[in-house]
């Protein structure tokens, strides 16, 4: 019997590599060649899918603007001003205000035979010298900002431990009595929420868990990591039942639908997946990400799966359709964390620029959240809306909601033992209540903070200044 000669990898691939060339070769020189009209076309189909709203708002705009400047066509000629809905006049919004508006724009246009310069109308009330078209307009009011809602300021309570790598997920099961946490030893580990206390160790995925989730309908627990497995566990027989296979790369973050029985996953091949819980099919891929998905979030109302990637966008997605309904390019770097309100229909969005909040279903955008020096690698929210940000470097920002006030920061104790730079914090996530935070950091232990019981308004007052708010935003 003939021993075989054992190759290195290396030679293996190189004679792969040379063996598909010498194949596909030949082909080269019969490759037809480019169609420019096709080309042009495939552009703007592309081009209309990733920025209709953009092109859409662009020609609003100008037909507002030509009806405003009262420009309706003919050489030689001005056209008639035709009275804009809503009124360009400040008026006090009465009939008699609407009806001095169009009876002074009709005079206008018949006794005027020179060009019109100026299409603004008069309020009632107010006087325009002869001979001139200067008209002098009640001022506008400044915008007021609201005054921030107190909330007690948070304390570390306890520092649980017993992961061997950086701790990389947290999920809180619905019953509030015990949270899985996925680390970088590819170990899953239950604990008891209440004690600390370690209840139970999963073992399976053969690199990093990067993803956790629990059902809240069925005694299941879904897992992901970076070797490409999404796992179901059957929590009453701890052991695996199902697999779900599909991505083509490590998996980062995954979903459950509060409603429906599917699972949404999202990893490094640049796609969110979306699967049957039961059947393991997979009914859609979402792709137009070009880089890494870092987020996925799914809720019951439109849009359904919203996705934050390293392209720097955000896109929500028709979960019917399996489409892209909108594409928000307001980041200017990676986005990797992705929070829904848990009551108001809105989402924020997290990137090293800022944090943006966003409202529902459309993605408009509502304000800034600026602070953060560093990657923002996790966010969290509560119903009392408090807003926690965590960053590479260690750093939690707590912010107020509605405001973006950040009524409080921190740098995160690292473990001792660990060095400086194990100080990152990757995932958080608040349990049923809202009154404890969880966190997993890079000093390969788990943080459990809490309110300060024994804080007041008057021992931690609210340092509201409007007039840098004003400054950084208007």
């Amino acid at each position: 019997m003939e021993e075989v000669q054992r190759h290195s990898v290396h030679t293996l691939i190189f004679r792969s590599l040379k063996r598909t060339h010498d194949m596909f070769v030949s082909n080269q020189g019969n490759l037809p060649d480019i169609d420019e009209k096709l080309e042009a076309r495939r552009k703007s189909i592309k081009a209309r899918d990733s920025y209709k709203l953009v092109f859409d708002r662009v020609a609003k705009a100008d037909q507002s603007k030509k009806i405003v400047n009262g420009i309706v066509g003919g050489s030689g000629t001005t056209g008639a001003i035709q009275a804009p809905e809503p009124l360009l006049a400040i008026t006090d919004g009465s009939a008699n205000a609407r009806d001095n508006h169009l009876a002074l724009a009709e005079a206008n246009n018949k006794t005027s035979d020179t060009p019109i310069n100026n299409s603004l109308v008069l309020a009632p009330g107010m006087r325009t010298t002869s001979g001139t078209s200067n008209v002098q307009l009640i001022p506008k009011k400044a915008p007021t900002i609201p005054k921030p809602s107190w909330h007690a300021p948070w304390k570390l309570s306890r520092v649980i431990s017993g992961h061997l790598g950086w701790v990389r997920c947290i999920a809180v099961e619905p019953g509030n009595e015990w949270f899985a946490t996925g680390a970088g030893d590819r170990v899953i580990k239950i604990w008891d929420l209440a004690s600390g206390k370690l209840k139970l160790s999963l073992t399976g995925h053969v690199s990093t868990v990067r993803g956790l989730a629990v059902s809240s309908k069925h005694p299941y627990l879904f897992s992901c990591g970076e070797d490409r497995q999404v796992k179901c566990w059957d929590l009453e027989y701890n052991k695996v039942i199902r697999h779900y296979h599909g991505h083509l790369s490590a998996v980062y973050s995954m979903a459950l639908h509060p409603t429906i029985d599917i699972l949404a996953t999202s990893g490094r091949d640049s796609t969110a997946r979306i699967w049957d819980m039961r059947t393991k099919a997979n009914i859609h891929t979402l792709t137009g990400h070009t880089n890494t998905v870092a987020s996925v979030v799914a809720q019951a109302s439109n849009p359904q799966i919203v996705t934050g990637s390293h392209d720097s966008t955000v896109r929500l997605w028709d979960l019917a359709a399996g489409k892209s309904v909108c594409t928000l390019t307001n980041h200017k770097k990676s986005v990797r964390s992705v929070v829904l309100h848990p009551s108001l229909y809105m989402f924020a969005s997290a990137s090293p620029d800022n944090i943006k909040q966003w409202r529902c279903p459309e993605g408009n955008f509502v304000q800034n959240i600026s602070g953060h020096s560093a990657i923002v690698n996790c966010m969290a929210v509560n119903p009392d809306g408090v807003l926690v940000s965590g960053g590479d470097n260690g750093t939690m920002f707590f912010w107020d909601w509605r405001t973006g006030y950040n009524f409080q920061r921190f740098q995160a104790p690292v473990q001792p033992g660990s060095m400086d730079s194990e100080a990152g914090i990757f995932a958080m996530c608040f349990d049923q209540s809202g009154s404890r935070l969880i966190t997993a950091e890079a000093d390969k232990t788990i943080k459990i903070y809490k309110e300060d019981d024994e804080a007041t308004e008057e021992s931690h007052p609210v340092n509201w200044r409007p007039e840098i708010l004003k400054r950084r935003k208007f």
